[in-house]
């Protein structure tokens, strides 16, 4: 499993960002983007007035406004690369051509980071961690494996060494949870389950649709008179506490024995599902073209594959898992970790026919 922060070091920057960030609903006729220094800046008007610094573009901010604007992303990313005077002239005049339905900017340490529909709910990482950090403080012996707070997802990677189990005589694995939310709009709150695998340090997060709880960042319409205004919390729909209540139950029963029990049992048969080593290299590129890996990824997974010599679909999996600790952004290694369950977890039918096609690929 990747490494990240501590949990005092997260806790630490999530009070930070708790005081630095705004959110403001805003007219998007009092918008406009300004590339007089070379590098896009937003700008908030009010009669030719700005209502705040202008504020730097993070790339999430850019692209949903992009999408908002129905400019394509490839040509709007090419104009901010190369032109960005004409990204600005471009911006401007669909924002003020558009309808005045107003937006949620939301805005931290001087830079807009998301630009959202006005019936985005915010749910923000303090709220999640002030509503988590205390139920898994009762756990006994659960530890905080691994933590980070990036650009645009909070995770926390939890494992409870209470329920323990052996997928191979000597192969120890621990249930454990993770839970993640973005700030941004790129995904709800999520509480998944997690597989840690002591042999090699390997986390495997558990992508099955009963096992998880999400909550979605949508609510009801907000609106104001004015063209810019503070997101005041009294907005926050009253069915925020209920969800809170609901996600400490989730926590409180994510370590389960009855899932944990039908997870580790899928994990066996895992090693009895046989790889075609005929051509192994084609076999591990028929698998990240079904799973979406780079043919970086793919070169990765393959090394740890052949290191590993468990040429079996547990073993392809683990290989996924173990690269995702090579990779630099923590968001991809927890991809990655999800991943690697969806390979352990390919139907039968999708392993013959990647073993079929990698045997005729020799």
């Amino acid at each position: 499993m990747k490494a990240g922060l501590t949990i005092t070091e997260m806790a630490q920057e999530i009070e930070r960002q708790a005081g630095a960030k705004e959110d403001f609903l805003v007219n998007p006729h009092a918008l406009e983007m300004d590339a007089t220094g070379g590098k896009p800046m937003l700008r908030v008007l009010e009669g030719g007035v700005d209502q705040t610094e202008p504020l730097a573009i993070q790339e999430t901010a850019h692209r949903q406004m992009g999408a908002h604007l129905g400019i394509p992303w490839r040509y709007y990313e090419k104009m901010l690369q190369e032109e960005p005077s004409l990204l600005a002239h471009n911006v401007n005049h669909w924002l003020h051509r558009g309808e005045p339905a107003q937006r949620m900017l939301r805005t931290l340490d001087g830079k807009a980071r998301a630009f959202l529909s006005n019936r985005y709910r915010p749910i923000d990482n303090l709220e999640i961690t002030a509503a988590v950090l205390p139920i898994i403080g009762e756990m006994q012996g659960a530890r905080f494996e691994s933590c980070s707070l990036t650009e645009n997802y909070l995770y926390l990677k939890v494992v409870n060494p209470r329920l323990t189990g052996e997928v191979r005589l000597g192969d120890v694995v621990q249930a454990g949870i993770v839970i993640s939310n973005s700030e941004t709009g790129l995904g709800a709150v999520n509480v998944q389950p997690l597989v840690y695998r002591l042999a090699c340090l390997n986390g495997m997060v558990v992508n099955d649709a009963s096992t998880r709880t999400r909550r979605n960042h949508v609510g009801r319409v907000n609106s104001t008179e004015e063209n810019f205004a503070l997101y005041s919390q009294e907005t926050l729909e009253q069915d925020g506490k209920a969800f809170m209540m609901k996600l400490q139950d989730t926590v409180r029963a994510a370590v389960d024995e009855a899932r944990f029990a039908k997870v580790l049992d899928t994990m066996r048969k895992s090693t009895e599902a046989k790889l075609d080593t005929t051509d192994i290299p084609a076999l591990v590129k028929l698998t990240g073209s079904n799973f979406s890996l780079t043919d970086a990824e793919g070169k990765g997974v393959l090394q740890h594959l052949l290191e590993g010599a468990d040429y079996t679909l547990y073993g392809l999996a683990n290989a996924v898992t173990r690269y995702s600790q090579d990779v630099e952004s923590y968001e991809r290694a927890t991809e990655l970790e999800t991943i690697g369950y969806s390979v352990m977890t390919m139907s039968p039918a999708m392993l013959r026919q990647i073993n079929q096609a990698s045997a005729m690929a020799a």
